[in-house]
């Protein structure tokens, strides 16, 4: 008889202690949406790296990952992956700490994801580094957006109420750097890996900087820029009028475009468009490249995992072969990535010095 009190005595306790377990579980998951956009804002300007992990360099799936693992909260790797997990939200109902994914840019379907901090901003590892960009008014982003996913452990904070705080005063804008000489950039030092190509193009006019001589060495290459940097490479004058659609003969670039393309050294997309603004791929560089320099292969031994068939894998193995340009570590070449400017420069450096 002892016994059996004994153990409904023990049933008892463990039932009344199991709501109480179950709340305070609950209560030490999560983030609020504030904690999340903040921390992820701690790591802009960190570089774009392919596959990296951690603040030395992030991918975009790993910057995602790094940022909610640091509240306790598990993700995918991949932003394909990702977009499986949380509940669908609409764009008009987005809130900070809301996961945002685009799709097709370097490949087909879910490609890149961020995380939404408000006011039509998503921070997230593009090519030039940790960056904000506006899902609405961004030229790249906004037409590539596909949806946000909200997930149940970023929690809602508890909202108090308090007097305002006054405004605080501006602070003023710092001076501007005094210009560097020609072919000297802040953001470009000495140690930097492109250094000497960006120096060296930048003192014979055939690649130009940013106002306060800034390079943005991370940021990526357009199409225009493309056609203007290999043109004064090969000394080619700029020819008046147009041949595309998409470039009006006011156009900045317009007389380099049509230049350049009259010597077939550049394309367009077809149906008559060159797509001026649109970021150049590896693949249409290497095309360009070979047919700027008129290369042919060198080394037969030369292979990537991802170009078989490809449309610029003749190109691409000519000017792998002739070291104008690299694959990466896993033996892939990434044919449709877009390339740098600094890798831009490195490119035309190669090719002028081959």
């Amino acid at each position: 008889m002892k016994k059996r009190i004994m153990l409904m005595m023990i049933a008892v306790l463990l039932i009344s202690a199991a709501p109480m377990m179950t709340s305070e579980a609950d209560a030490a998951s999560g983030a609020t949406p504030d904690q999340i956009a903040e921390y992820a804002l701690k790591f802009k300007g960190v570089p774009y790296q392919w596959g990296g992990t951690t603040p030395s360099g992030f991918d975009c799936s790993g910057y995602i990952r790094y940022v909610y693992g640091n509240f306790g909260i598990s993700l995918p790797r991949t932003s394909a992956e990702q977009f499986g997990v949380g509940t669908a939200v609409s764009k008009s109902n987005l809130k900070k700490g809301d996961l945002v994914f685009f799709a097709n840019t370097y490949k087909p379907g879910i490609s890149h994801t961020g995380i939404y901090i408000g006011n039509g901003n998503v921070i997230s590892a593009e090519s030039q580094g940790i960056s904000i960009s506006n899902i609405n008014t961004n030229p790249y982003w906004a037409p590539k957006y596909a949806g946000a996913k909200r997930l149940s452990s970023v929690k809602e904070a508890v909202a108090t109420v308090s007097a305002p705080k006054p405004a605080p005063a501006p602070a003023p804008a710092p001076a501007p750097k005094p210009d560097l000489p020609k072919g000297q950039y802040y953001d470009v030092s000495k140690t930097f890996w492109a250094y000497a190509p960006i120096t060296e193009l930048s003192t014979k006019n055939i690649i130009t900087g940013y106002a306060h001589s800034e390079f943005k060495p991370n940021n990526s290459v357009t199409r225009a820029e493309a056609a203007i940097m290999i043109a004064k490479s090969l000394g080619i004058a700029p020819v008046a009028g147009t041949s595309f659609k998409d470039v009006s003969t006011g156009h900045w670039a317009a007389s380099y475009i049509n230049a350049v393309h009259k010597q077939g050294i550049i394309g367009g997309r077809g149906d008559g468009y060159y797509a001026p603004d649109a970021k150049i791929t590896r693949a249409e560089i290497s095309a360009l490249l070979t047919r700027a320099y008129a290369m042919k292969a060198s080394n037969s031994s030369v292979s990537f995992t991802d170009i078989n068939g490809h449309w610029a894998e003749s190109s691409i193995l000519k000017v792998a072969s002739s070291n104008l340009a690299k694959g990466y570590d896993d033996g892939s070449f990434k044919p449709n990535a877009n390339a740098t400017r600094a890798e831009f420069a490195q490119f035309i450096y190669n090719s002028i010095n081959q």
